[in-house]
């Protein structure tokens, strides 16, 4: 028999050494290769809590995950269709009317001279020019430019007016009457003289009164043009287009003297600001001797009537905003600019008109030993009547 020291003896033996040292860790007993062991799996770790929030403040909202956008849709270019083309034109087309009709407001209010009081006091009153046969005096002023050697030209102080028209418009009305600048007739104050010296007498009041006497008729309103930007007016046109005979003359004496020399063929030409004044003024033509103070007056109309047709061109109103700058400029004139743009409206709406001329019928010795043309009170009032009835 073993005795119980030599049992603990044997049981100690079987029990694994213990490491001297603490720190070190203990080595796996070794793996018998034929003992079978049951594998288990751990299992997934707990998320972290988030701490608690402090007291009085909201609980935090937990977040949320971003969700991917859809993909956008391709935007589709819409097509050019015939409707979409036409209602672009319209707007393009309306948007450049009222931008010239704000430039011509600005331009007439803050650049247009006014005429003295004494030539609104001289008018008529009348209604609107849209709706009521309106009467408009035009005068053109001889005046030349300074350092002119054209003998007898007036460079400053009083002038003759170099071309006097009415334009009859509103209502259905529109024509023209050209009154050639040597008809005699009686200046109220100073006897019979020519009809361009009362406005050298007394300004637009004068022509005014005087042409009201002598045809018997109404004048509403009044326009002075001031020769000396009316060039400015046709070139913000681009020109215009003008078709008569040849013409060779020579303004204020010519180039040689300071003047201007106009050289125009037979047929159509497309002339500039300073052509179609020279032409204006042009009483001798050496190209056609025969040409008279009548010839020129016809000129003037067609330059009148060569103007509106260039407003009313494609090309001209792509240029409207430039005329519209230019044109109230270019005059004097008893309206504001709310009426001189309601004229300009009526005028364009108005038509051409029938162009007539005061055409004289005799001469008469003037007291200042002059000659001046005479037109019958039978031939005037048939005259007249036209005018009134155009």
């Amino acid at each position: 028999m073993s005795t119980p020291i030599a049992q603990l003896a044997a049981t100690a033996a079987t029990i694994p050494a213990v490491s001297p040292d603490p720190r070190k860790p203990r080595e796996p007993p070794e793996r018998d290769p034929t003992a079978s062991y049951k594998v288990y799996r751990s299992r997934p770790r707990a998320r972290a809590t988030e701490p608690p929030e402090p007291p009085g403040k909201p609980p935090r909202q937990p977040r949320r995950t971003r969700q991917p956008s859809p993909p956008r849709a391709k935007r589709q270019r819409k097509k050019w269709t015939l409707r979409r083309i036409i209602k672009t034109l319209v707007l393009a087309v309306v948007g450049w009317t009222l931008l010239s009709f704000a430039i011509f407001l600005f331009s007439a209010q803050l650049l247009q001279d006014q005429v003295g009081s004494k030539a609104k006091a001289a008018l008529n009153q009348g209604g609107l020019p849209i709706v009521s046969p309106t009467n408009v005096l035009i005068l053109g002023s001889d005046l030349r430019a300074k350092g002119t050697k054209e003998p007898g030209a007036a460079t400053s102080g009083p002038s003759r007016s170099d071309s006097i028209q009415l334009m009859r418009v509103g209502g259905g009305h529109g024509s023209k009457l050209s009154i050639p600048r040597d008809t005699a007739v009686e200046i109220p104050g100073y006897g019979v003289a020519k009809v361009n010296a009362a406005f050298a007498l007394g300004g637009a009041a004068l022509s005014v009164r005087t042409l009201r006497s002598y045809l018997g008729i109404e004048i509403n309103h009044v326009i002075v043009v001031n020769f000396e930007k009316f060039p400015e007016l046709i070139d913000s046109m681009g020109g215009i287009d003008f078709t008569g005979g040849c013409v060779i003359s020579k303004i204020n004496g010519g180039f040689s003297n300071g003047g201007y020399t106009l050289r125009l063929r037979a047929g159509t030409n497309h002339i500039d600001g300073k052509q179609a004044l020279a032409l204006a003024r042009t009483r001798k033509n050496q190209c056609n001797p025969t040409d008279s103070d009548l010839t020129r007056v016809v000129n003037q109309q067609k330059i009148i009537n060569a103007m509106r047709s260039r407003l009313h061109s494609p090309f001209g109103f792509i240029r409207w905003p430039l005329i519209a700058w230019s044109a109230p400029q270019t005059i004097s004139s008893d309206m504001g600019a709310g009426g001189l743009l309601g004229l300009a409206a009526t005028i364009g709406a108005s038509g051409g008109g029938s162009p007539a001329v005061l055409r004289p019928d005799g001469a008469v010795r003037l007291p200042d030993g002059g000659a001046g043309l005479t037109v019958s009170p039978a031939a005037r009032e048939r005259q007249v009547q036209k005018f009134l009835d155009g």
